[in-house]
Protein backbone atom coordinates (compact mmCIF):
# COMPACT_ATOMS: atom_id res chain seq x y z
CA UNK A 1 0.00 0.00 0.00
CA UNK A 2 1.36 3.61 -1.33
CA UNK A 3 1.99 5.70 2.12
CA UNK A 4 -0.67 8.12 2.91
CA UNK A 5 0.66 11.41 3.86
CA UNK A 6 -1.15 14.46 5.02
CA UNK A 7 0.93 17.36 6.42
CA UNK A 8 -0.73 20.22 5.93
CA UNK A 9 -0.53 23.70 8.14
CA UNK A 10 -3.53 26.52 7.72
CA UNK A 11 -3.41 29.65 9.98
CA UNK A 12 -6.60 30.04 11.56
CA UNK A 13 -8.17 31.53 14.66
CA UNK A 14 -8.03 29.33 17.80
CA UNK A 15 -11.52 29.16 18.02
CA UNK A 16 -11.77 27.93 14.36
CA UNK A 17 -9.18 25.55 15.80
CA UNK A 18 -11.27 24.62 18.42
CA UNK A 19 -13.85 23.65 16.22
CA UNK A 20 -11.73 21.40 13.74
CA UNK A 21 -10.53 19.79 16.76
CA UNK A 22 -14.04 19.38 18.48
CA UNK A 23 -15.15 17.74 14.52
CA UNK A 24 -12.58 15.11 14.93
CA UNK A 25 -13.21 14.26 18.84
CA UNK A 26 -16.97 13.44 18.04
CA UNK A 27 -16.08 11.68 14.79
CA UNK A 28 -13.53 9.46 17.22
CA UNK A 29 -16.08 9.02 19.80
CA UNK A 30 -19.25 7.84 17.61
CA UNK A 31 -17.00 5.56 15.03
CA UNK A 32 -14.44 3.15 14.78
CA UNK A 33 -13.12 5.04 11.90
CA UNK A 34 -11.96 8.65 10.58
CA UNK A 35 -12.12 9.54 6.35
CA UNK A 36 -9.34 12.02 4.95
CA UNK A 37 -9.70 13.07 1.43
CA UNK A 38 -6.65 14.42 -0.03
CA UNK A 39 -6.26 14.85 -4.56
CA UNK A 40 -8.79 13.45 -4.54
CA UNK A 41 -8.55 10.20 -2.98
CA UNK A 42 -10.01 9.05 0.03
CA UNK A 43 -8.16 7.06 2.81
CA UNK A 44 -10.42 5.96 5.87
CA UNK A 45 -8.26 4.80 8.89
CA UNK A 46 -9.51 2.59 10.78
CA UNK A 47 -9.06 3.43 14.95
CA UNK A 48 -9.12 0.54 17.52
CA UNK A 49 -11.30 0.89 21.16
CA UNK A 50 -7.99 1.59 22.90
CA UNK A 51 -5.39 3.85 21.82
CA UNK A 52 -2.34 6.28 23.46
CA UNK A 53 -2.41 9.35 23.53
CA UNK A 54 0.50 11.37 23.49
CA UNK A 55 0.29 15.84 24.75
CA UNK A 56 3.31 17.23 23.78
CA UNK A 57 4.20 20.91 24.37
CA UNK A 58 7.08 22.77 23.76
CA UNK A 59 7.76 26.67 25.25
CA UNK A 60 10.28 28.37 22.87
CA UNK A 61 12.51 31.73 23.89
CA UNK A 62 11.33 33.05 20.54
CA UNK A 63 7.65 33.20 21.26
CA UNK A 64 7.98 29.98 18.73
CA UNK A 65 6.02 27.18 20.88
CA UNK A 66 3.82 24.41 20.04
CA UNK A 67 0.83 22.08 21.25
CA UNK A 68 0.95 18.69 19.87
CA UNK A 69 -1.61 15.73 20.05
CA UNK A 70 -0.67 12.14 18.80
CA UNK A 71 -2.80 9.13 18.86
CA UNK A 72 -1.25 5.68 17.99
CA UNK A 73 -2.25 2.03 18.80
Amino acid sequence: MDLFDIDDTQRMSREEAAAKLRALADTLAKNNSVEFYREGRQVTVRIPDQVNLKVEVEIGGDGDNELEIELTW
